[in-house]
């Protein structure tokens, strides 16, 4: 088994990278989040299309040319010590194919996001690196909690996570113990069968979502059984389902983790043996705890569950 590279931990002063991968941001809804790192003792250095629009069916944040040069820029500038991505929404497809790691490989850096930079940290696992499946800097101003953010802080400073939460009603026990991969359902889906795919084999699977039909839901979980997944992996983690079906029929629209979408999930799952976590805090809710994606995660479902990477 490919062993898994972390980068080092942060010292005060590092240099942390703020690109736009996907859709368009605003200066505005990233001052809080941006502050929020330097308060830390860090430094921020910005993308060169950071707040660039590019309106094409979408409102990107620039050209695909544009994106490709900033991120392979953070990935690959010796100064950088981390990356933070300032949003996810759609585009991250566009730059996998590009990616440069030259001077990645001499000197991993944390990448940092979630929503469609499961693309991206999709990649970097292939490769043998590890990344933080967290809050993107724009979430910062939507109110989510500062727990979110202070135990990526935790992460860039070299603590691993520990997590202890109550048992969902849907949980199956057991104790597990494997690499964690996933992260959008979505993203994971739309990679199934590309070679920047992840590999499912005895790892432990993380989903959560937004803004889903509930027949897309299930066609996305469909095609997860029906390319084999479910008889691959040795657990799963549900996070956040929310947003979901209808707003107008649906009572639990906002709720962070959308009772109808974790019953229609259970129902798939059903016929499979592996032990499943409901309810983690991570996702495109609220108290968004961070993930290691590649991270070897030790998992204990019980009256309790504990997940320590």
């Amino acid at each position: 088994m490919k062993k898994i590279i972390f980068p080092k931990a942060l010292k005060k002063g590092a240099k942390i990278a703020v690109i736009s991968p996907a859709g368009a941001v605003d200066a505005t809804q990233l001052e809080k989040g941006i502050q929020l790192i330097k308060s830390k003792g860090f430094e921020t250095v910005l993308g060169e299309h950071l707040y660039t629009k590019f309106s094409n069916g979408y409102n990107y944040a620039g050209t695909e040319q544009e994106r490709i040069k900033d991120i392979n820029w953070a990935l690959n500038d010796k100064e950088i010590g981390a990356i933070w991505a300032s949003r996810g929404g759609y585009g991250c497809q566009h730059l996998v194919q590009h990616l440069k790691l030259k001077n990645f490989i001499q000197n991993p850096k944390w990448y940092i996001g979630y929503s469609d930079n499961t693309v991206i940290q999709s990649y970097l696992l292939k490769k043998g690196f590890a990344s933080i499946h967290g809050q993107t800097i724009k979430t910062s101003s939507f109110g989510v909690t500062d727990e979110s953010y202070d135990l990526i802080f935790d992460i860039l400073k070299g603590k691993t996570p520990k997590y202890s939460l109550q048992s969902h009603k849907l949980n199956r026990k057991g104790n597990i113990e494997g690499e964690l991969v996933g992260g959008n359902l979505a993203l994971i889906y739309a990679l199934l069968g590309t070679k920047y795919s992840f590999e499912f084999k005895d790892k432990i699977l993380f989903i959560e979502d937004i803004g889903e039909n509930f027949y897309a839901l299930d066609r996305m979980i469909m095609s997860l059984e029906l390319a084999g997944v479910f008889s691959k992996i040795k657990g799963l983690v549900v996070g956040g389902m929310t947003n979901m079906g209808d707003e107008k029929d649906n009572k639990d629209y906002e709720a962070s983790f959308d009772g109808f979408a974790y019953k229609l999930i259970a129902e798939r799952i059903s016929k499979y043996k592996f032990p499943v976590v409901f309810g983690f805090p991570n996702g495109h809710i609220k108290d968004n705890r961070p993930l290691l994606i590649g991270g070897t995660a030790k998992v204990k479902i019980g009256d309790k569950v504990k997940i320590d990477f």
